[in-house]
């Protein structure tokens, strides 16, 4: 139970740090009709997602940022466990919807974070660490004794799940030449476009970049031991899977996936690091008043909501809803227990649709959604964008990459200049290949943010190839469209 909790309040955080730091500073320019994807667009490409998207109804930045705050509201919410199950729904919609609005900017912990919410409804997250708790605790009938561990097909799907997103990347792992000679971590540090500047910094230890691609490669391998193991030797591989994801954070620009995973793997912490944790917090003001070990007694519902006890107290009413209640998340759990089997089985290749599909995003880099996280192979260029103005004066000037001449071939010097933002760098990726659908409120963005008088504008992709061991060849320039503003 207490894991659970811990997990609930990583969800609220990484909600939370999602929309404030990640999604916020995009809001106009990539939620609303005046920015790079405009309703118009995401009618004529993912057309079911226009129809389904409550961001979609408007496409007004002051109604994007009125879903922003409701979002923000639920999510600070389901972190401090008040109306647990309503603020994990009220999550899980503005958060699907959210996706749904720009899939161009959707990547593999975007859908992971997603499928935890879902789980998150069948899961009794509010039992422990959380105002839900607090109130069962201080109602007469709530002195019973504490839980302290919860066993159901929801708790052995979400560690299952889990564990198999793992254990399908490690079998795509060795389905790769460049895993398996020990290549592929040194040629990642060099596809720029994903790299902090300590990543950039650290592609010219190629000993180390070998030494990381066999060690992420054998703690893949031994994931399936997330379920078998116990004490000590759990937490020792909780501990290296979490070192290894903070290293992608500090390395990389993934967004929160590295968060994602940190926080599923808190769900396989065993109870005597709960204990140490409640014997520190014990001895804090915070810990004092929040009540670490409150029980939620006997009569109290799945996640300590005081509406489920209310629900019980008529005999034959509270029975019929608690038993639908029941055999709907039964049927929930089941119904994604097997989606996730058959999107795990597409993911090592079988040769269905979605398979190749998955297949396209390894190649990629697995940034369109997928799980692959660089599987089979990683990919073997990076790229970026020049956009040029041409002024009513004829002068041509450089709009994108700022401080650049917009028509330079040289490669971007670290990882920070090719995109201005994480959020830019998954759209760049998305539509490099795409056709005018795409390019024109693109170039017609650009139009509007020059400052002095434009006649047209033009965007171009530039593609660099790369090996192991840095860059191969010259940058190859496409131009993509030439726009009158």
């Amino acid at each position: 139970m207490r894991a659970l909790a811990v997990f609930r309040m990583a969800l609220g955080v990484l909600l939370l740090a999602d929309l404030l730091a990640l999604r916020l500073p995009g809001l106009r320019t990539f939620y609303s009709d005046a920015g790079v994807f405009p309703r118009s667009a995401l009618a004529e490409t993912y057309p079911a997602f226009e129809t389904w998207s409550l961001h979609a109804l408007s496409g007004d930045p002051w109604f994007q940022g009125l879903l922003f705050a409701v979002a923000g509201a639920f999510a600070a919410l389901l972190l401090v466990g008040y109306r647990t199950r309503l603020s994990v729904a009220g999550s899980l919609v503005l958060f699907a919807s959210l996706l749904a609005r720009n899939p161009l900017l959707v990547n593999g912990g975007d859908t992971i974070l997603l499928t935890f919410l879902v789980l998150g409804l069948v899961l009794p997250l509010g039992t422990r660490w959380s105002l839900d708790a607090r109130q069962r605790s201080r109602r007469p009938e709530g002195s019973g004794s504490i839980d302290t561990y919860a066993v159901s097909l929801a708790t052995a799907t979400i560690l299952v799940h889990f564990g198999c997103i793992y254990g399908t990347n490690a079998v795509r792992k060795f389905q790769s030449d460049p895993w398996t000679s020990g290549v592929a971590v040194r040629q990642i540090f060099h596809l720029e476009q994903y790299l902090t500047p300590l990543g950039s910094a650290l592609a010219e230890f190629a000993v180390l970049l070998i030494a990381i691609n066999w060690g992420w490669t054998a703690l893949l391998s031994g994931s399936v031991l997330l379920l078998v193991f116990t004490g000590r030797a759990r937490i020792a591989l909780v501990a290296g899977f979490v070192t290894a994801h903070l290293g992608m954070a500090a390395t990389m620009r993934l967004g929160v996936f590295p968060f994602v995973m940190i926080a599923g793997l808190l769900l396989f912490l065993p109870p005597s690091c709960w204990d140490r944790l409640e014997r520190v917090l014990a001895a804090t003001e915070l810990g004092q008043r929040a009540g670490s070990g409150l029980p939620i007694g006997d009569g109290g519902g799945p996640d300590g909501d005081p509406s489920e006890s209310r629900r019980r107290s008529s005999p034959s009413e509270g029975v019929t809803v608690s038993r639908c209640v029941r055999a709907g998340g039964t049927v929930l759990v089941a119904c994604f227990l097997v989606s996730s089997v058959l999107w795990q089985i597409a993911a090592l290749g079988v040769g269905t649709p979605l398979a190749d599909s998955l297949a396209q995003d390894g190649e990629d880099g697995g940034e369109i959604g997928s799980w692959s996280f660089f599987a089979p192979n990683p990919p073997d260029a990076y790229s970026w964008y020049t956009v040029e103005a041409t002024l009513e004066s004829g002068e041509t000037i450089g709009v994108f990459p700022r401080g650049r001449d917009g028509g330079r071939l040289d490669r971007p010097p670290d990882g920070t200049t090719a995109y201005p933002s994480t959020l830019w760098m998954r759209y760049g990726t998305d539509v490099r290949y795409a056709d005018d659908t795409y390019y024109e409120p693109a170039a017609e963005f650009s139009c509007a943010h020059v400052d002095r008088a434009v006649d047209r504008v033009t965007i171009s992709h530039v593609e660099q190839s790369v090996g192991p061991s840095g860059p191969t060849g010259e940058p190859d320039r496409q131009e993509r469209i030439e726009y009158a503003c």
